[in-house]
């Protein structure tokens, strides 16, 4: 990495680049007008950091005419070491785009880390994949099935609280299903390869139904008063409106008892799904804490 010629820059310009690789790398494009955008600056600034970009990560960008953009280049090399919690939450939240640095906190916080991360070289072939609209081929490792070729429509991140997902629709078995990042191994873009109606994540039932919930504190809980202000509940009720295909994962995050007679027990257990079918044909309940249907015990991850 060019440490010299980037400290001659100066720090809003660090800042820039920083934003011309992480759109690169894991949109796939950038042109002039999304640093305009993004930081307010004049179109010949924009056009001088993409040169200055290109200079100093000569393999990085390559100029597409047809589409005037600039895309990823063959010899991608980072220029900047994004730290994975940056770069999921700049895509998924928009924020946190600028050159990766230690910063002074302001006041003394403690934010436990996660166990796992997935591979910014991978997340970065899946991330296009969702933005370019285009299938992926991976190499799939599973608990069940070992090591398989597949080909999936990936088009959103899940987040479930302990890794992160892709959901996708897997054409091995023709279904919408969670894949698990750090389970991908060499992924490939097939641009070429078209994406069919039924592919498509307005086809995706779980994706597309909302369930709303009603959690309340649950009754084998000391103090229920406590619990309400610890949730910020309303009424005595906190309400929640979840995609089918994330609800499950949710609701065990929580730890909500999601048990018809609120049967569980344990300090874990403060709140309890007043009404369990509410979750009735969601594919991810299987995973919800003392829920359980005969129809309902199927995988929800690609296995």
């Amino acid at each position: 990495m060019p440490n010299e010629q980037l400290d001659d820059l100066t720090q809003p310009q660090r800042d820039r680049l920083a934003f011309v690789e992480l759109r690169v790398r894991f949109i796939g494009d950038i042109r002039r007008q999304d640093l305009v955008s993004r930081f307010g600056i004049q179109s010949a600034a924009a056009t001088r950091d993409l040169a200055i970009y290109k200079e100093l990560a000569p393999g990085n960008i390559d100029y597409d005419t047809k589409a005037k953009s600039y895309v990823l280049g063959a010899d991608f090399k980072p220029l900047f070491d994004f730290p994975p919690e940056r770069v999921l939450s700049w895509l998924t939240q928009g924020f946190g785009d600028g050159e990766p640095s230690r910063l002074k906190a302001w006041v003394a916080s403690e934010i436990p880390s996660r166990l796992t991360h997935p591979d910014l070289g991978v997340l970065a072939n899946v991330t296009r994949a969702i933005h370019q609209e285009c299938p992926l081929g991976i190499e799939y490792h599973s608990i069940s099935s070992g090591r398989t070729e597949r080909q999936i429509v990936p088009f959103a991140l899940v987040d479930n609280g302990l890794r992160w997902h892709v959901r996708a629709f897997d054409r091995k078995t023709q279904e919408f299903r969670d894949v698990v990042i750090t389970r991908i191994k060499r992924p490939v873009l097939l641009r070429d390869a078209e994406v069919r109606a039924s592919e498509r994540s307005d086809q995706d039932i779980q994706w597309t139904r909302i369930v709303e919930l009603e959690l309340v504190p649950h009754p084998a809980q000391p103090r229920p008063e406590i619990t309400k202000m610890d949730y910020g509940m309303q009424g005595g009720v906190l309400r929640m409106k979840l995609r089918a295909a994330t609800a499950g994962y949710i609701l065990r995050k929580w730890s909500v008892d999601c048990s018809p007679d609120h049967s569980l027990r344990g300090p874990e257990y403060r709140l309890w799904l007043k009404d369990h079918l509410a979750i009735y044909g969601v594919r991810s309940a299987v995973l919800a804490p003392g829920y359980s249907s005969s129809e309902q015990q199927q995988e929800v991850e690609l296995d």
